[in-house]
């Protein structure tokens, strides 16, 4: 597997520069993490503050970072360290007994629950809010909508879709029209997302999909390259990218991505967004979730660009 300044590569050797900074910013998002949990463990108590150690998606790093803000002002006895890396990064950190909640895009593997009850542990799943998994678009791309099997035709293994022309457009600064595809790496629960809703059971990615590191890495490469395709979650939207229209079927309207329509499940890709607990959640654990599931909490969530689980006024 190839490394470009853009991501990883499958099976691509072409140099794309401009976006080494992309993994700098994953690695000092975990750095910070280990170095917070260390910190903490090291200079508090029982008696003084409870740290709650979370860790996992990327696509719900924003609203976790919102979530332990607005809960700590009111419980100041409550200390919450917040890390990304992916869903899959979250799983393997409850696995191996350094976080308290998985903050995930996806629910928890056959295997990776097999592996947590011979641990002794028994995940539970709490549904915190909805997604929408977006396809985003260069500003100026001018493609009206694309369907599931124009996507599985784009990133599915030997990809018919290379061109923007073999949809019958033309996106002004893609100079060949070549494709760009970006996507996320495998410990990537939005990379599982994506791959079961647009590819059959038995295939697989294509060689030369960019692997971003983070859900903001996906945006950032679409709105600089005019060339470029790539799905991330709602909540990263700019003003600077566009959000494709997403049919399931050919024949089927497109709809977009937005809180109305992941709330409803009317687009296509809407997804519930979930954490997991090791066991049953206890004590300040078990308050935090409670505070999530709040209307306080669920405000939160709708304000940072997710869907709250359930219908809520917040003003």
């Amino acid at each position: 597997m190839a490394s470009s300044p853009f991501g990883t590569s499958r099976g691509s050797s072409q140099p794309l520069a401009g976006y080494l900074n992309m993994s700098m910013r994953t690695t000092l998002n975990s750095v910070i993490f280990c170095l917070l949990t260390c910190c903490w463990a090291a200079s508090v108590t029982a008696e003084d503050t409870a740290l709650i150690r979370i860790k996992g998606s990327d696509t719900m790093f924003f609203v976790a970072q919102a979530w332990s803000e607005g809960f700590q002002l009111n419980a100041r006895d409550v200390a919450i360290s917040v890390g990304g890396g992916g869903s899959g990064t979250g799983f393997h950190a409850m696995l191996n007994g350094s976080v308290d909640l998985v903050n995930a895009s996806r629910r928890i593997s056959r295997a990776e629950r097999e592996r947590a009850q011979r641990l002794g542990m028994n995940p539970v799943e709490h549904v915190v809010g909805l997604d929408a998994l977006a396809v985003y678009l260069h500003k100026d791309n001018p493609l009206p909508s694309i369907s599931f099997k124009q996507l599985a035709g784009i990133y599915g293994r030997g990809a018919k879709i290379r061109k923007w022309s073999d949809l019958g457009i033309e996106v002004p600064g893609c100079r060949d029209q070549e494709i760009v595809r970006a996507g996320r790496q495998n410990s990537s629960g939005t990379y599982f997302f994506f791959r079961s809703q647009i590819l059959t059971k038995d295939s697989n990615y294509d060689l030369g999909i960019l692997d971003m590191l983070g859900s903001r890495d996906v945006v950032h490469l679409v709105e600089k390259t005019p060339c470029a395709i790539g799905y991330s979650g709602l909540a990263y939207a700019t003003p600077r990218v566009k959000l494709a229209c997403v049919a399931s079927g050919m024949e089927t309207a497109c709809v977009r991505p937005s809180i109305r329509s992941a709330s409803d499940r009317s687009y296509p890709m809407a997804r519930p967004l979930f954490m997991y607990s090791k066991d049953e959640p206890r004590g300040k654990v078990k308050a935090y979730l409670d505070w999530i599931l709040s209307d306080e909490g669920q405000c939160i969530i709708k304000k940072n660009g997710y869907a709250p689980i359930r219908p809520i006024d917040c003003g």
